[in-house]
């Protein structure tokens, strides 16, 4: 667990995210930890994580559900840490009229 928190936080200032799907009725206390949604995750040395990453989500919470529901959860944090990433990185979006296309939009 050490070094997976150490290569989380050293993860966090990369353009990435961890999706950790726990299968079987296993203890996830750990996975939990590493999500983050509870408190900052830190490495051993104490570092904060620069932004979250990691999305932990228990598939037996969704043993009766449609693959939707399982879907949207595990990828439900992901645009925030796009967002997060850029906004670390002093990135700003596009506006609209910035972008050039080769083709008309439209039918």
């Amino acid at each position: 667990m050490a070094d997976t928190r150490e290569a989380i936080v050293q993860a966090s200032h990369l353009p990435m995210s961890i999706i950790i799907v726990g299968i079987g009725n296993a203890d996830f206390g750990d996975m939990q930890m590493l999500d983050g949604d509870d408190g900052i995750l830190r490495s051993p040395k104490g570092e904060p994580v620069l932004r979250d990453i990691v999305q932990f989500v228990p598939f037996r919470n969704f043993k009766h559900a449609s693959p939707a529901a399982l879907a949207k959860s595990v990828l439900a944090e992901v645009p925030n840490q796009v967002v997060d990433y850029y906004n670390s990185k002093g990135i700003k979006p596009k506006e609209p009229s910035e972008f050039q296309s080769s083709r008309p939009f439209g039918p």
